[in-house]
């Protein structure tokens, strides 16, 4: 009962910067830790970064750790993904998830309960 929808996607060049956002409705936004999963065309869904329901915990994928950051606005029940130095690896297509905050920051794909669409994101050479 909580529908997640992401925006922000789009084309960036190598080395360039990139804002998802992941806008929810229906329960109640802050009893959910947030997360990020993309998903590469021919590759399995892979975990990117996570947020505890009151932001003070993150957790990121060795793969992005320095150059991505997670964030979250309870009051506008959004949560972000700020993307850095995006490389052509990073091209996927880039969900958010919400998981009960019982799971912890959690990088399991299994414990979330909610996903969004989903949001196209292509790093170009």
């Amino acid at each position: 009962q909580v529908q997640l929808v992401e925006s922000g996607g789009g084309l960036v060049q190598a080395g360039g910067s990139l804002r998802l956002s992941c806008a929810a409705s229906g329960r109640t936004f802050d009893n959910y830790g947030m997360g990020w999963f993309r998903q590469a065309p021919g590759k399995e869904r892979e975990f990117v970064a996570v947020i505890s329901r009151g932001g003070g915990r993150t957790r990121y994928a060795d793969s992005v750790k320095g150059r991505f950051t997670i964030s979250r606005d309870n009051a506008k029940n959004t949560v972000y993904l700020e993307m850095n130095s995006l490389n052509l690896e990073d091209t996927a297509v880039y969900y958010c998830a919400a998981v009960s905050a019982s799971y912890g920051t959690t990088s399991r794909a299994d414990n979330y309960d909610y996903w969004g669409q989903g949001t196209q994101v292509t790093v170009s050479s």
